[in-house]
């Protein structure tokens, strides 16, 4: 099973290799999300599924941007979601929005000639 470098993946050093290249690649562009397309789109990822360069494959769809058809087992929803994430702030811990708690401030006793 090949392993995916840490360098971006060019097409040429996994693609020869993918699952689905016995497959028709229609089927990895649906023409819609919706009705029979929803079929198209479960093979489509169950061939990603089983493809041992599936992550090569999914890296080089989001290092160069490609928003259509099935590409590492991902929608093109699927792929923009994982762009949103990486691109997002950081969330910060629930305990930090809730505001000022009241453990946190406790009145400080003070002995007499401080």
């Amino acid at each position: 099973m090949p392993t995916p470098a840490a360098a971006p993946a060019a097409p040429g050093d996994w693609m020869s290799l993918g699952a689905c290249q016995d497959a028709d690649p229609d089927l990895f562009f649906p023409i819609a999300f919706l009705g029979p397309a929803q079929q198209q789109i479960a093979q489509a990822k169950a061939i990603c599924a089983a493809c041992s360069v599936r992550t090569a494959c999914l890296r080089y769809a989001l290092e160069t941007g490609q928003d259509a058809g099935i590409w590492g087992g991902t929608t093109e929803d699927e792929r923009r979601e994982i762009r949103s994430a990486r691109t997002a702030p950081p969330a910060f811990p629930r305990s930090c929005d809730a505001g000022p708690r009241a453990d946190r401030h406790r009145p400080v006793h003070q002995t007499p000639g401080n």
